[in-house]
Order: C-alpha cells, then sequence, then structure tokens
C-alpha cells in the first residue's frame, strides 16, 4: 500500500535514515520503536507528506487515505459540543443531511414530483453511506474514550488538553482511513480507556503504524514491529515481545558470524604475511589478498539492552510504618473527589496508584506529600520519614544556568552524598542524557528534557520514600525498562501514577485504585489485580 524506497533525510548534521526501505502493506499492524531522536516522529511525518525527505521515493495509490493522529491536533478550538465535533468525522454524510434538509424546507413552499425525486435519492444514499447511524457510532466512541454521556452536549473548549485530545482521537478513528498513523496515541489516557483503543485497533480492518513507548499496548495490538537503528528500517514479525525473542536470536546469530568472519580474515591475513616474501607462493598471495579486499565485512552487533547495576542509597531507615492519613476529604468547587477515606503506607510498599483520569489520583498523591491541601485528614507520620516528590512542577525548580552536570550534582551534594562525575553520567545516562548531552544548559532543554532531569534529581535525593507522577512520561521502552529495575532495586518505599501496565507489573507490589471516592487496596501485584478487578 505504501512503498518508502531508499529513503534519507537529514536533521542538521546528523543522518537519521540513509537509504532505508519500508513497505506497508494493507492490513499491516505495525509499531514503530526506537530509542529517542532516532526519527520515529520524523519518519511518520514524512510518510504524512509534512515533511520531505532528502532522497528517496515514497508511493502510495490515489484512493489510500492517512489519518495522522499527533499532538499538534491540541491547536483545534471551537464552541461546538464534542458529539458534533466526533460526527465531523463523517463529512460525506453530514454534507448529504445538509442538503436533505435543504430539500425538505424548499418543499415546504414548492413541492414538486422532481424535488420528491431528488429527496428519495438523497435519503437513499445517506442510508447506503450510514447516515442513521452516525450520532451513536459517535457516541459509543467517545463513551469508550472515557467520556461520560452527559458529557457529550459540553462544548470541546470546556475540556482539558488531555480531554481534547481524546476528542480528536475519536474523531480519526471514526474516519477510518486507509492508514492510520499514531504519534503516541496513549499519552493521555487512563488504563480503562487505553484498553479499549486497544482492543478497537485489535480489530481494525486496515492498516496502520503506531509509535508507542506502552510495550503492553503494542503486545496488544501489533503484528509487525519496525526499528529505526544504524539509520535503517528492520522488519520483525509479531508483537513487542516477539521482537525482542527474535532480536535476541538476530544478535546471537550476527554475533557468530562476526566472530567466524574476523577468525576467517586473520587467518587469510596471517597466510598472506607469512608468504609474502616466497616467490613460489606469489600467485596464491595475490590471490589470497583480492579475495579479502572483496568481503563485504559484517558489522560488529551492538550491544544488547542495558540493565541497572547503579545503587540507590537511602540516608536512613524508617520506621515499620511509613503514613497514616484518615479522613481525608477533598472537593472541587461542587465536585466531590475524595470523601472520608484512608490511606496507609508501609515500609517496603510500592504501590501504583491506578484508575480512570478524574477519580483523584495525582491530587491524593499531592495530598500525601502535603502539597494539596485537603479538607479534613488526619495526617501520622513514622520516624525517619524522608519523602521526595516528582511531579511536572519539580521543572520550576531547575536552575536554567546549571548544564545538567551542574545540576545533577549540586543536588547530590545538598542531599548529603557527593556523587563522582562517573556515577552522575550513569544517572544521566538512564534519562537519555549521554556523552556531551550533560554539558547542555537547562535552559535550553525542551519540556521533556526538563522533566527527566527532575526525576533523575528525586532518584538521587536519597530519601527512603519516592512519591512519583508519571514517571515514565518522555522515556523510551528501553529507559523506562532502566527506570523500573531500578525503582526495584531500591531500597526505600514508593507510591506511584502510572499507566503504563508493563511498568506497574514490572516495580508494584500493592495496586492503590480510587472506587466511590475511597482508596481500594489490592495487596499484590497488577498481573493479579487485573485478573481480579474491573475497573470502570
Amino acid at each position: 500500500m505504501i512503498a518508502i524506497n531508499d529513503l534519507t533525510y537529514h536533521l542538521g548534521k546528523r543522518t537519521l535514515y540513509d537509504a532505508a526501505s519500508l513497505h506497508i502493506k494493507d492490513k499491516d499492524k505495525i509499531g514503530l520503536i526506537g530509542p529517542n531522536g532516532a526519527g520515529k516522529s520524523t519518519l511518520l511525518k514524512i510518510i504524512t507528506g509534512e515533511l520531505m525527505p532528502d532522497s528517496g521515493k515514497i508511493t502510495k495509490p490515489k484512493e489510500c487515505s492517512i489519518g495522522f493522529f499527533n499532538q499538534d491536533l491540541l491547536s483545534y478550538q471551537t464552541e461546538d459540543n464534542i458529539r458534533n465535533v466526533a460526527m465531523q468525522a463523517f463529512s460525506e454524510a453530514l454534507a448529504t443531511q445538509k442538503k436533505i434538509e435543504a430539500l425538505c424546507h424548499q418543499m415546504e413552499h414548492n413541492y414538486s414530483d422532481d424535488l420528491l425525486t431528488q429527496l428519495s435519492h438523497l435519503q437513499e444514499n445517506f442510508e447506503r453511506i450510514g447516515g442513521y447511524d452516525i450520532q451513536s457510532k459517535s457516541e459509543a466512541m467517545l463513551e469508550g474514550m472515557g467520556f461520560a454521556t452527559k458529557d457529550l452536549d459540553r462544548s470541546l473548549s470546556e475540556f482539558s488538553g488531555g480531554w481534547r485530545m481524546r476528542v480528536m482521537f475519536a474523531k480519526l478513528l471514526l474516519q477510518q482511513p486507509s492508514v492510520l498513523i499514531l504519534d503516541e496515541p496513549t499519552n493521555h489516557l487512563d488504563l480503562v480507556s487505553i484498553k479499549w483503543v486497544e482492543e478497537y485497533l485489535r480489530n481494525y480492518d486496515s492498516a496502520f503504524i503506531v509509535v508507542s513507548h506502552d510495550r503492553s499496548f503494542l503486545d496488544g495490538i501489533t503484528t509487525k514491529i519496525v526499528e529505526i537503528s544504524n539509520k535503517k528500517f528492520t522488519m520483525y514479525v509479531g508483537n513487542y515481545s516477539n521482537y525482542e525473542i527474535e532480536k535476541t536470536e538476530r544478535s546471537e546469530s550476527l554475533k557468530n558470524a562476526y566472530t567466524n568472519q574476523q577468525k576467517q580474515m586473520k587467518h587469510a591475513q596471517e597466510f598472506i604475511d607469512r608468504f609474502r616474501a616466497k616467490a613460489s607462493k606469489a600467485k596464491l598471495v595475490q590471490s589470497r589478498i583480492k579475495a579479502l579486499t572483496r568481503v563485504e565485512q559484517i558489522e560488529p552487533p551492538s550491544a544488547n539492552r542495558k540493565t541497572v547495576n547503579f545503587h540507590f542509597p537511602i540516608k536512613q531507615n524508617p520506621s515499620k510504618i511509613i503514613a497514616v492519613i484518615e479522613k481525608i476529604d477533598k472537593s472541587y468547587g461542587p465536585v466531590e473527589i475524595l470523601k472520608n477515606t484512608a490511606v496507609e503506607i508501609n515500609r517496603g510498599d510500592k504501590i501504583a496508584l491506578i484508575g480512570a483520569n478524574g477519580r483523584g489520583k495525582t491530587t491524593l498523591l499531592r495530598i500525601i506529600a502535603g502539597q494539596e491541601p485537603a479538607e479534613k485528614q488526619q495526617r501520622n507520620f513514622g520516624n525517619n520519614v524522608d519523602m521526595a516528590f516528582y511531579s511536572q512542577h519539580q521543572l520550576e525548580d531547575l536552575n536554567m544556568h546549571h548544564n545538567i552536570l551542574e545540576e545533577l550534582a549540586q543536588h547530590s551534594t545538598h542531599a548529603g552524598r557527593e556523587r563522582t562525575e562517573q556515577e552522575l553520567r550513569t544517572i544521566a545516562a538512564m534519562f537519555l542524557f549521554t556523552k556531551d548531552d550533560v554539558f547542555k544548559k537547562i535552559e535550553i532543554l525542551s519540556g521533556g528534557e526538563k522533566a527527566r532531569v527532575a526525576l533523575a534529581k528525586v532518584l538521587l535525593s536519597q530519601a527512603n520514600c519516592l512519591l512519583l507522577d508519571e514517571p515514565t512520561n518522555h522515556l523510551d521502552i528501553n529507559s523506562i525498562n532502566i527506570l523500573g529495575q531500578a525503582l526495584q532495586q531500591y531500597e526505600g518505599t514508593c507510591l506511584f501514577v502510572s499507566h503504563d501496565r508493563n511498568f506497574i507489573q514490572q516495580v508494584a507490589n500493592k495496586i492503590w485504585f480510587i472506587e466511590d471516592k475511597k482508596v481500594r487496596v489490592f495487596p499484590s501485584n497488577y498481573e493479579a489485580f487485573e485478573a481480579t478487578v474491573q475497573l470502570a
């Protein structure tokens, strides 16, 4: 359906792709992966025509329609209600409906057989293209995205950015283009909505290519994985888990082939060096030299996935009970979020706070951290409890004049333990800052890069209780895995909000979820929770 041949693209002096090729077939369900900066989002924009390649060719049939979902859709503004915004997906049906309405109005004053025939044809066409179902389809899609029925009459402008993105995503899915291009579609979705979208895409009848750092989501929807690596596109059949297995097998095979080739080349070179001066062997030596120059050398395999060997110490061990907070009430105006609920955190807990958006997860985290007032609460903390809180607001505390290494070094010193430059570089690399990146000034970093620096500072704090709000945002799959390993090794207690199921399963030994304005506790991991509890 879409053929990409010999694609080359440069971003400044850096080459993202070098004569790379990829073919997307009409039923392909592709997950596009690669480290941050590899060029995933750029490739999507090249496919949609927003960017032009430096060389190469992209071809697709004339009838092939492309629907592109990305964060730029937030710029769309309207006072129309969200039902009508979603229904804009059915442009042909809406146009036909307007013609029918106009014709009916005309016939009130000028009835004729000719107009009646026109009306009949329009109504037949309206039924053929599913016009009578567009409202019910739109409502079902929006409710699947987490909107309540009563919200459908509210203006798009009344909703926050995350909820507006859901409306635009719903509209795109309703259009059912030949190829869906999705750039981080789960960013603004809660777990319930992610599962709904996952089920929808699993049954989607056309092709899609999706960029996501949520490996559980990729496992649930993809039949092929395309990795951007070494400026090329490499395709693997199966979902993300299959990709990991096959990549390991390919890597082992490549390693063996590389080792064997190096041995053969070494033996050939030894023969040449040994007999170069002997006239009787001159013809044979020349033959070996020519053969050696003709060898297409195998590139050495890249290193396998990194693991964490860095230790996150805590200043001191706290008491067995970290915190008990009771009688928590919280409202925003007339909207009641939490009512007479209680929480208890014990030493060693790794708690995932999950559930639908708007239930109060971040609010509860901020209440526990002491950064959000509650109407009524009784707070009791254990001895020697030292909390560190991570949220997007931490970005405001960064020193804009520091470079990344200086910011981490200063925070490490304030936390009571100076780190070596190598230790600080190891931490920085976990959050995607490698080599000379550590000398970038904070003031020139993107919002996502600043968030990563702030998260690195929290992990350097030596606090014995971490409160983390969406810590995996802005990290690629490998970095999320590394962060999960770090939190597994962390000796303290951790409470975190996340919608990343694999990360939750990797880290959490206890699940909190908010139901009926109260905190419910499930004393096991996410896999057991998912098999037992139905989130609404």
